[in-house]
């Protein structure tokens, strides 16, 4: 996989490139600020970004904004966020098209290298990977909202898990559920929130997401 990343901070941009590259991944480049990412991402075509949200030099939102501008000229670049922060407002943005390829995780929530993998091939292939607490706080953010009210506690557990990206066996393993279980769980959860089921595990995460960031 081709990769960009985006991080000021030296030791931690040094160490990306040197995971990536030992786990069989190309680094095309490798930036401090949102104007070369942006430079980056346009010149080599990435099968992913990996953008931190606070570059130079604000150090405020610069990184998010870029991703955002990213996918506007590109929408299925796939974008990964690892950042220590949660920008709702701007999470939301990212999400809202639907369209997949995009996740955000947390620096310090980071504890599992094979996670980690997993989730940057999650995203490249047009899934998703969501920090549990960015879920969590997407799901506040649309707290009143009645298809959400109308879900059971087991039902809001699933949608959480599918929000992160899981497939059905993932899920089931999650919460040891039988697969029949989970598969009744989805099929409830698409018919109280008005979605269309679908077979594609990828459409069905892009919807639910859209419908979170309405």
């Amino acid at each position: 996989m081709r990769i960009v990343i985006a991080e000021d901070l030296l030791l931690l941009r040094d160490g990306l490139i040197r995971i990536l590259t030992d786990t069989g991944h190309t680094v095309v480049a490798a930036v401090d600020n949102a104007t070369d990412l942006r430079t980056a991402v346009a010149e080599h075509r990435p099968d992913l970004s990996i953008v931190d949200v606070r570059l130079p030099p604000g150090f405020r939102d610069e990184g998010l904004r870029a991703a955002l501008a990213i996918r506007a000229e590109t929408p299925d670049a796939p974008v990964l966020i690892l950042s220590q922060y949660v920008e709702r407002a701007y999470a939301a943005d990212l999400l809202a098209d639907g369209r997949g390829a995009v996740g955000y995780l947390l620096k310090d929530r980071v504890t599992s290298l094979d996670d980690f993998l997993d989730a940057i091939e999650r995203v490249a292939a047009g899934g998703t990977a969501m920090d549990p607490e960015v879920v969590s706080q997407l799901f506040a953010r649309n707290s009143r909202n009645r298809g959400l009210a109308a879900l059971t506690p087991r039902e809001r557990e699933v949608l959480g898990l599918m929000a992160q990206g899981l497939s059905n066996s993932a899920i089931c393993a999650a919460l040891v559920l039988a697969p029949v279980s989970v598969e009744k769980h989805i099929s409830n959860i698409l018919a109280k929130l008005d979605l269309p089921p679908a077979d594609d595990t990828h459409r069905r995460v892009r919807a639910v997401l859209a419908y979170l960031n309405q």
